[in-house]
């Protein structure tokens, strides 16, 4: 039985079951035979009290309660820390190939069907007590659950880290380009990309994997947010700066001598389909997904409450919600139709001293961050394989196994849109749609007055359905008309 709302916790732990069946009162409500016959509104009392006296129980299981220390403005921070990814490099090619207006009701309407699915998972966290998202799953669907919810938030954290070791991929050949005083079209060895990211995988991020804990990394975060937001700043200023259709754009001078040509060229675009508008919703719901950690947030709230917490979850995701845009539009207005599926590399650092600046930030922001996610995939596997007493040799092995298949897979995916759009028709579709509306349809199957809540917890379950079944033939199209070929950079 999920708990009523309106009972206070002292209640609960104040509540006791009668121990002996033959209780005497001196009311009649609560004589047990009255007459020779059963009372049964005394069985009901009783029976009710033993319900929720164990309902308590079950919750105690789950997680202890521990007061949060953190403040309102800082959860706001927290939150807004694990929206912001890598996927804002990635908005820009969406708004291209959706147009302005298609684009913006696509942000808008993920923006509110992601608070929507937090308030959802915030529900289900207060019915069963759980502040674990793997403990949540195992508590409602039992062990199925708590796979079903590993693989979909190890997919997103893999998924994410793959795009960041992309951006290692294509920022860091043009950054050492530019301190060696070489031009862009400079080719040697110790510049490819590809050798680069295995590079910096073993040489940096495999000696910080190793770690027994992360320690000061997480700090980190708050310099990638800062690093995202300078992005922006860049993206913005630039705008003003770059005239559209330049030869440094890589315009070709057929473009630049046909005026109608290039004047359709620089004409913003308010509704657009293509082959590549599939990949828009995928990458927007990419961006957005930042469910695994709304429930460690909400366990470090000071005097934490459902009301408490959707608030900051309202405020973190219209905060992302303006920068997202904004980086977009500005992005698309300063490129057009020749953005890419990573806005950062689209901008040349030759000669540019703050591109340059921006693009060393971004790298080193990703690098640090990779740790991090790697640490809770890792911590994740060996929780699922009841292996959690620390192993040496274990501890190494898995590190080294997961992070050479990380690397071949960055090899080899032609491009970030790909990531963009396998991991948001999987993972961020299971995290942002089907999970909390699953878990809340589950939790509340027996409370008849939520009967409306749960027509639209349903309706949220079929849109995430249909989501998939619409996204993922489309994208596997997209792969066979493309075949391997891939954006050049």
């Amino acid at each position: 039985m999920p708990f009523k709302a309106g009972l206070e916790l002292t209640e609960l732990q104040n509540m006791t079951v009668p121990e002996d069946d033959n209780i005497s009162n001196d009311s009649n409500d609560f004589t047990e035979v009255e007459n020779g016959q059963i009372n049964s509104k005394f069985i009901s009392d009783r029976e009710s009290r033993r319900s929720l006296t164990n309902s308590h129980l079950e919750k105690k299981k789950c997680d202890e309660y521990i007061p949060g220390t953190t403040s309102l403005g800082m959860s706001v921070f927290n939150l807004s820390n694990a929206i912001m990814g890598s996927g804002i490099l990635g908005l820009a090619f969406a708004l291209a190939n959706t147009g302005i207006l298609l684009f913006l009701l696509l942000l808008v309407s993920v923006t509110l069907l992601s608070i929507y699915s937090i308030y959802l998972l915030l529900v289900c966290a207060k019915e069963t007590g759980c502040m674990v998202y793997e403990k949540l799953g195992e508590q409602v669907f039992g062990t199925p659950g708590k796979i079903i919810i590993f693989g979909s938030t190890s997919l997103q954290n893999i998924g994410a880290m793959l795009s960041y070791l992309f951006i290692v991929k294509n920022e860091l050949p043009s950054a050492i380009k530019f301190l060696m005083g070489k031009e862009e079209n400079f080719w040697e060895w110790y510049v490819d990309g590809r050798i680069l990211v295995v590079t910096v995988t073993f040489g940096i991020i495999l000696p910080l994997c190793l770690l027994k804990n992360l320690g000061y990394l997480g700090y980190t975060s708050g310099f990638s947010l800062s690093c995202m937001v300078f992005f922006l700043v860049v993206v913005i200023y630039k705008k003003f700066q770059i005239s559209c259709g330049i030869p440094e754009l890589n315009a070709t001078s057929s473009i630049l001598s046909n005026s109608s040509a290039h004047e359709h060229m620089c004409k913003p675009k308010y509704v657009i389909f293509n082959s590549k508008t599939v990949y828009a919703l995928p990458t927007i719901a990419f961006a957005f997904v930042c469910h695994p950690s709304v429930l460690p947030i909400y366990s470090e709230l000071k005097d934490r409450s459902q009301k408490k917490m959707q608030l900051v979850s309202n405020n973190s995701f219209f905060a992302m919600f303006v920068m997202y845009f904004m980086t977009a539009i500005f992005g698309y207005l300063t490129f057009y139709d020749d953005v890419q599926s990573d806005l950062l590399h689209k901008y040349q650092s030759k000669d540019d001293i703050l591109i340059l600046t921006v693009r060393l930030a971004v790298i080193v922001a990703v690098i640090l961050t990779v740790p991090v996610l790697f640490f809770t995939v890792r911590s994740s596997l060996f929780e699922l394989a009841r292996k959690t007493k620390f192993d040496l040799y274990r501890h190494v092995l898995v590190t080294l196994v997961l992070l050479v298949i990380i690397n071949l897979l960055v090899i080899f995916i032609p491009t970030m849109k790909d990531i963009f759009g396998v991991v948001g028709v999987t993972s961020a579709n299971m995290l942002i749609f089907i999970l909390p509306s699953s878990l809340y349809l589950k939790i509340t199957q027996q409370d008849g007055s939520k009967l409306t809540q749960r027509i639209w917890a349903s309706l949220f379950l079929a849109l995430g359905i249909m989501f998939s079944l619409v996204s993922i033939p489309l994208v596997i199209y997209d792969w066979v008309q493309s075949g391997a070929s891939a954006e050049g950079h």
